[in-house]
């Protein structure tokens, strides 16, 4: 198979139809053989349905229902696993991504031998003060503290060799760094194109300012599990010598004081030496435990499931 399109959605059965239409058109225009993977992230609208009839309708489409609301990256991750193209074409459900750019993303993929292609909404069609102008001070941090040159990391419209998809790991709502999570994975040949990006056609953008600030978070996180992920004791190890020795310098140097130079000076209990020194070696230690115990965790842990499928259609 050609192309895999997945598309997680929320609350967009307006759209879906022709999106779908769409995206068809495209496909059979190019020749490429396809399925088109809708994964419905707990929508309360007739979504599902929608994506039932058009699975009658057309075999390539096949749909993933949610039990409930889990998210955008576990919506990606469930549809990357079940996606069967040499290439993975990633776009939203709300039209704003334009299905004509899907011939050249495939074609990146496949004839440059790029591992990701990221699109970038040059000119956007979103709200200045709302969107833009966070967007553009988010993906500036992104760029600063990733590494990973990307203009757009938000982009929805991204494609993907199979490889790549298959050994990532999308999880909490990490979606946004998909790109860091590659570049980790070893798959570091990454472009970026620039794509049309449309204004919205139905309903109301899911999103609001709290994207923002969860995403400055993540960016920490990832910052944090790409550096330190996989070897938790080489921050809190080193942490908790730093702490340690400090502590121990002080208590040495009042053990000498008390000893040989001011044997009949105040008590140790009495100078605040002394309680620098006692809190100092307890924190490095407490950091040194920290470390020992997310290494312990980090090799006994087992993978845990983190969402549940209500329905499925033509896998």
């Amino acid at each position: 198979m050609h192309i895999s399109v997945v598309i997680p959605l929320l609350n967009e059965e307006e759209s879906l139809n022709e999106l779908h239409d769409w995206i068809a058109k495209v496909m059979q225009s190019n020749h490429f053989s396809y399925e088109i993977i809708f994964i419905d992230d707990g929508s309360t609208d007739d979504s599902w349905d929608t994506i039932s009839k058009l699975s009658s309708l057309n075999s390539n489409v096949k749909g993933i229902r949610f039990l409930k609301n889990f998210g955008k990256s576990q919506a990606l991750h469930a549809g990357f696993a079940k996606a069967k193209g040499d290439v993975v074409i990633t776009m939203d459900a709300d039209l704003q991504d334009n299905p004509d750019e899907i011939p050249e993303l495939y074609n990146m993929i496949v004839k440059d031998n790029y591992d990701l292609v990221s699109g970038w909404k040059k000119k956007r069609y979103d709200s200045v003060i709302a969107k833009n102008l966070p967007s553009k001070l988010f993906n500036w941090a992104a760029r600063r503290t990733s590494g990973v040159k990307l203009h757009d990391f938000n982009c929805g419209l991204k494609a993907y060799k199979k490889v790549v998809v298959k050994n990532i790991d999308v999880n909490g709502e990490m979606h946004r760094y998909i790109p860091l999570l590659s570049k980790n994975a070893g798959f570091s040949n990454i472009a970026e194109k620039v794509v049309k990006h449309q204004a919205r056609k139905y309903g109301e953008t899911k999103f609001g300012m709290n994207r923002f600030i969860h995403g400055f978070l993540d960016l920490i996180t990832i910052w944090f599990l790409s550096s330190f992920g996989k070897r938790p004791m080489h921050l809190f190890g080193a942490l908790g010598f730093i702490m340690f020795a400090i502590g121990f310098t002080f208590a040495v140097y009042l053990g000498i004081d008390k000893l040989f130079l001011n044997p009949t000076g105040r008590l140790i209990t009495q100078r605040p030496q002394f309680y620098i020194a006692l809190s100092t070696m307890i924190i490095g230690t407490q950091f040194f435990v920290a470390g020992f115990l997310g290494e312990l965790i980090l090799r006994n842990r087992t993978d845990k499931k983190r969402y549940l499928v209500k329905d499925e259609l033509n896998f």
